[in-house]
């Protein structure tokens, strides 16, 4: 979904979609060319979907509630940010970008950043996750309300890998930009975290530069093969890639 935005005069911009090829630079502008910038996205903003993935998961969200609806069934919806933490799939390079850096860390390699690095994204702690299910499962007032699950923080991706590479004792191993942008992604994409610390009372704990020594040890005592090449690959030759 495109992010929320607001322009130089404070307005607010909630169905901003980038046009890679539009012109120089990475970032989304308004309509008259004006400089936008990114702010947390809250659950009111306007849905504007624009990858398969993006809609898979909108599809599985209003699926729960209209049967919830329909059947008299309490039902929340948790919109999840970037997961992390020890456990997850490492050789899977799409199953989060903290797994992809680390699967190519661990074998020497560079992380692979598409476009500048500079886009940012919101890292949310699996613990933190867990406890945010409990809550909503414990909180009346919760029930038919969609909530956003994130850490309150945003970081770019370039940052994140740096920072990853140092924790697991290879500083040296630079992020290569790719220049190259994947089709359906958006720019930024962090979390307002207001609706979570009203209605179910979520406080995250662990923030992503508190977390990553973890992270990186647990890496460092996991076997996982480096497949972030081959996806790579895989979607400049489905003309994924631009």
């Amino acid at each position: 979904m495109a992010k929320a935005y607001i322009d130089g005069n404070g307005g607010r911009h909630g169905d901003v979609r980038r046009v890679v090829d539009a012109g120089p630079g990475w970032d989304p502008v308004a309509s008259d060319g004006g400089r936008l910038t990114p702010v947390p996205t809250d659950e009111t903003k306007q849905v504007n979907i624009a990858s398969i993935y993006a809609l898979t998961k909108y599809v599985q969200e209003r699926s729960c509630q209209i049967f919830g609806g329909a059947y008299g069934v309490d039902i929340v919806a948790l919109r999840m940010f970037n997961v992390f933490g020890p456990g997850q799939a490492l050789s899977n390079p799409y199953t989060g970008v903290l797994a992809n850096f680390g699967a190519r860390l661990l074998h020497g390699q560079p992380p692979l950043v598409f476009e500048d690095g500079q886009q940012r994204r919101d890292f949310v702690h699996v613990r933190d996750v867990a406890c945010a299910f409990r809550l909503a499962m414990e909180s009346p007032r919760a029930v038919g309300h969609t909530i956003n699950i994130g850490s309150g923080h945003s970081y770019t991706i370039r940052g994140v890998a740096e920072l990853l590479a140092e924790a697991m004792g290879v500083p040296e191993i630079a992020p290569m930009m790719l220049d190259k942008a994947r089709a359906g992604d958006i720019r930024h994409c962090f979390a307002d975290i207001g609706k979570a610390r009203e209605l179910i009372g979520y406080r995250p704990r662990y923030l992503l530069e508190d977390s990553l020594d973890e992270l990186a040890q647990w890496i460092r005592t996991s076997r996982a093969m480096d497949r972030g090449e081959d996806a790579r690959q895989q979607l400049e030759a489905r003309g994924l890639v631009t």
